[in-house]
C-alpha cells in the first residue's frame, strides 16, 4: 500500500484567516457532514468558487489577429455530427 506522502502532494503554503466564530462553527458542521476536516473542506470549496469565477469571465482581450481567427471560427458552419443531431432531436425525460 502506498504511503500518504506517495499519493498526495506535499502542502507547501500556509494561509491564515480571521473568521467569526459563527462562520467557523457553520463550516465545521458542514465539513463534518461531508466527512472532511475543516482545512480540506475550506480548500475544496474555495477552489470550486475560484474555478467558477475564472470560468465565468465574460470579458477577455485578444490581439487583432487573434480576434479575426476567433470570429472566423465562430462564423464557420459546424461540422456534421449525426450523434448530436439525434441527441438534440430527442425529447427530454421531463417532457415525456
Amino acid at each position: 500500500m502506498a504511503s500518504k506522502s506517495e499519493t498526495q502532494p506535499a502542502k507547501t503554503s500556509v494561509m491564515n484567516l480571521r473568521i467569526q466564530p459563527s462562520a467557523r462553527d457553520l463550516i465545521d458542521r458542514a465539513a463534518q457532514a461531508a466527512g472532511k476536516n475543516r482545512t480540506d473542506f475550506v480548500i475544496e470549496a474555495a477552489r470550486r468558487e475560484a474555478e467558477a469565477v475564472l470560468l465565468d469571465r465574460r470579458l477577455f482581450s485578444l490581439s487583432g489577429e487573434a480576434f479575426k481567427a476567433f470570429t472566423a471560427a465562430l462564423d464557420k458552419p459546424p461540422a456534421k455530427n449525426p450523434q448530436l443531431k439525434r441527441l438534440l432531436g430527442t425529447t427530454a425525460p421531463w417532457e415525456r
